[in-house]
């Protein structure tokens, strides 16, 4: 495994929290709004980001947005992500880790990963 960061889900204002985080931390900034995902699927999305990465050194936060129809509950709004090595290595992690688990989304291919 390359890296293990957090990554935090925002309701609407994750733009804003991290630009603050990258001014306080004196951090670089990497964004993408939904409106720039490949496939145009989330116009109704407004400014709200799909993916955030803030870097420091070797230290990482990450972050999003939800979309406007999903539901939000503050304190469930986090993960963890896993840098896998390979495709075999995400496999081997993610049945190891969902065993007796509630999966919400199982490991897929998207335009920025392979799996």
């Amino acid at each position: 495994m390359k890296e293990l960061n957090a990554y935090l889900i925002f309701n609407g204002n994750c733009g804003q929290a991290m630009k603050f985080y990258q001014q306080c931390l004196g951090a670089d900034l990497q964004t993408m709004p939904f409106s720039e995902m490949p496939g145009g699927k989330h116009e109704d999305a407004g400014d709200r980001l799909a993916h955030a990465r803030l870097t420091k050194g070797k230290t990482v936060l990450m972050a999003s947005d939800n979309l406007p129809d999903m539901p939000f509950q503050q304190g469930n709004n986090f993960s963890v992500c896993l840098d896998c090595e390979s495709t075999e290595e995400v496999d081997t992690l993610f049945a190891a880790l969902s065993e007796k688990g509630q999966v919400t989304m199982a490991p897929q291919e998207t335009f920025w990963a392979k799996r």
